[in-house]
């Protein structure tokens, strides 16, 4: 039998266990808050995992793998920056988040939140956060789809078109029935299936390059400064890089785990097995690359034609074709789990941060659950007719997307969290200037070449906020009440 028959048996077998979980996941949710937050009955473990995978996407077994081979390990810092970040964002977000949206109306998205948090009596702070996250979040949900057919044309040498209609009938199918406890419990398999998969082909490819010395001398062979954190870094470049953490305070398909989470003494157990997960999956991203270069530097007659494919290349070199088909199916993991949890996110904008603020409706749970399912399909739709084209200038979109959420959401959820004279047009006007910066900055070249759009974005929301909350700042008996039974909570769960 041929190695591709193989490597199908384990992708049909990774997609099967995938839609099993799905239909698990909707024989348990029964009504809205189910759907779009799992009733809040997360683990610690399902939690850590399902965000580090939902988070990291095809970046960690193809992007980072990809730039460090072709660079170096001056690109590590973008790993140094998520990791600070990523903890940050455990430690000083997770556990207040979760208590205040139990405390604040029983928040289930983060635009209710913020509108419930604020007291905003004009919906427009929901509004325009739920058409952030539908805007940016179709884009994202395109890119992954074109990410899968892209996946499919190279692994097996698939239409692209065929490939991407797999991935998005899968990801469709267990995230419209299952809704959120389907994303999270299929995360939480695909993050332990990215995890063993980016440990076992370093460790076993060190074997085929002789050991670390061997390695690094071959590495030193191609280029020394491969080894090198700084030389041919800039400060610039290194803030840039280092500053992709900051976008984790704002990224709506990542916090809203924390609001998930069963209580918030879990958080703690859930930071340690999120940020070991993640220091661990990318010190092995890292170390695939590394190990790649000093292979096909000793191995001349074989080629690495594209840098990405860095990890799937060397896993069909070490291992026997159904195990290299898991390898796969790691790659497959990540681009499939953000997918489904941009979906579900972007689910939850147009039902409840939209529909139901612009349109009075007394419909049912059930109806609602339906609507929720209804938003999935359309907007998986409108994303696969905007990767059906396979436009490569749309996963230039990512990075964007990224700045953009970190850029409006990041500093509005701090100050929300941390800062009780927060107003809601402060809020609004903070986000909107964040977005706008990183808008303007993302699209001239000479500006954006120079610094990553996050920062300045981050900065003027921040700054817009805390001023024009300053102006528009009246007591407000209610909220300060909630801050206080909020803070109250937290200490108590604590």
């Amino acid at each position: 039998m041929s190695s591709d028959f193989y490597q199908l048996i384990a992708i049909v077998v990774y997609m099967v266990a995938m839609l099993f979980i799905g239909w698990y996941a909707y024989r348990k949710t029964t009504n809205l808050n189910d759907y779009m937050l799992g009733g809040r009955s997360l683990g610690p473990a399902v939690t850590a995992l399902s965000a580090g995978a939902a988070d990291m996407s095809g970046w960690l077994l193809m992007g980072l793998p990809g730039a460090i081979y072709a660079v170096g390990l001056t690109e590590a810092w973008i790993a140094i920056g998520l990791t600070v970040g990523a903890y940050l964002n455990w430690l000083l977000v997770a556990p207040r988040l979760r208590v205040y949206t139990q405390v604040s109306s029983d928040s289930i998205t983060i635009p209710s939140y913020l509108e419930s948090r604020l007291k905003d009596k004009s919906r427009l702070l929901r509004i325009a956060s739920g058409i952030i996250i539908l805007v940016f979040f179709t884009f994202y949900v395109s890119s992954g789809m074109v990410a899968g057919g892209k996946f499919f044309m190279s692994s097996f040498g698939l239409n692209y078109h065929s490939g991407m209609l797999i991935v998005s009938a899968v990801v469709i199918a267990y995230t419209l029935f299952g809704g959120f406890l389907a994303v999270s419990y299929t995360d939480f398999v695909q993050g332990l299936t990215m995890f063993f998969a980016l440990l076992l082909v370093p460790i076993i490819g060190l074997t085929l390059t002789g050991g670390f010395a061997e390695t690094a001398a071959s590495i030193r062979e191609v280029d020394p400064s491969r080894l090198s954190l700084i030389k041919g870094a800039t400060i610039a470049g290194v803030i840039s890089s280092v500053a992709w953490g900051l976008g984790y305070f704002g990224q709506p398909h990542i916090i809203v785990r924390f609001m998930a989470i069963k209580s918030v003494k879990e958080t703690k157990s859930a930071r340690r097995i999120g940020i070991g997960w993640m220091a661990l999956s990318l010190f092995g991203a890292i170390a695939t690359a590394l190990v790649g270069i000093a292979y096909y530097q000793q191995n001349a007659g074989s080629e690495l034609v594209d840098p990405e494919t860095v990890f799937i290349a060397l896993g069909q070199v070490i291992f026997h074709p159904f195990i290299a088909g898991i390898m796969l199916a790691a790659v497959l993991a990540a681009i499939m789990s953000t997918i489904s949890s941009q979906l579900i996110v972007t689910s939850s904008a147009l039902i409840e941060d939209l529909y139901k603020a612009i349109i009075k409706s007394d419909a049912t749970d059930k109806q609602y659950v339906f609507l929720g399912r209804m938003a999935v399909l359309v907007v998986s739709l409108i994303a696969m007719a905007l990767a059906w084209p396979n436009n490569e200038s749309i996963l230039k979109l990512v990075s964007f997307a990224w700045a953009g959420f970190g850029g409006a959401f990041g500093p509005i959820i701090l100050l929300s969290l941390f800062w009780r004279k927060l107003t809601s047009t402060g809020a609004l006007w903070g986000m909107v200037a964040g977005a706008i910066t990183v808008g303007i900055w993302g699209s001239i070249d000479a500006l954006s070449d120079t610094l990553y759009e996050i920062v300045p974005g981050f900065v003027i929301c921040l700054v817009v906020a805390y001023f024009v909350s300053l102006m528009t700042y009246r007591p407000n008996a209610e909220i300060d009440k909630e801050f206080y039974d909020a803070m109250v909570l937290l200490k108590k769960e604590r």
